[in-house]
């Protein structure tokens, strides 16, 4: 097992255009991932996309690429509640787009749990276990909104 990375992949019964809307729009990021809120987006390198991760805190994380609609990453300070994400403090997150006839494939990897800063109050919330076990239910979150719309 890679102590540095989760790796989760699932295959969206919708198009690619429509998990791309799911995945980067203000309206339904906050519906895969926090508590239904619009949030904030600013799709562009270097621009932020504020993740409400409701008791965990709220969450800055820093666009580093993207690829219309095939690709998308950003660094997630997981352990840094309000601080925006940068190489020490976070690791890196990567979405990545495939289409396969009418559905896509979404593929997320998280790596540079060793590598990052250590958080000045660690929690059981901010491990590589807990993450790979959070990015299954976010993507499920993600794959079920992006099949309804997609209707």
């Amino acid at each position: 097992m890679n102590q540095d990375q989760v790796e989760q992949e699932i295959v969206i019964d919708a198009p690619i255009e429509r998990v791309w809307a799911v995945l980067t729009e203000s309206e339904y990021v906050g519906q895969w991932f926090g508590d239904g809120t619009p949030a904030p987006v600013d799709l562009r390198p270097g621009g932020i996309i504020q993740l409400d991760h409701g008791d965990h805190g709220q969450f800055p994380t820093k666009i580093v690429a993207l690829d219309r609609p095939r690709a998308l990453s950003y660094r997630w300070a997981s352990g840094f509640p309000g601080v925006v994400a940068d190489e020490a403090n976070s690791t890196l997150v990567e979405f990545t787009l495939a289409a396969e006839g009418g559905s896509t494939r979404l593929k997320v990897v998280e790596s540079g749990f060793t590598t990052r800063a250590p958080s000045p109050n660690p929690s059981p919330d901010d491990t590589r276990e807990s993450h790979e076990e959070g990015w299954t239910a976010v993507i499920a979150k993600l794959g079920e909104l992006s099949e309804k719309l997609a209707v």
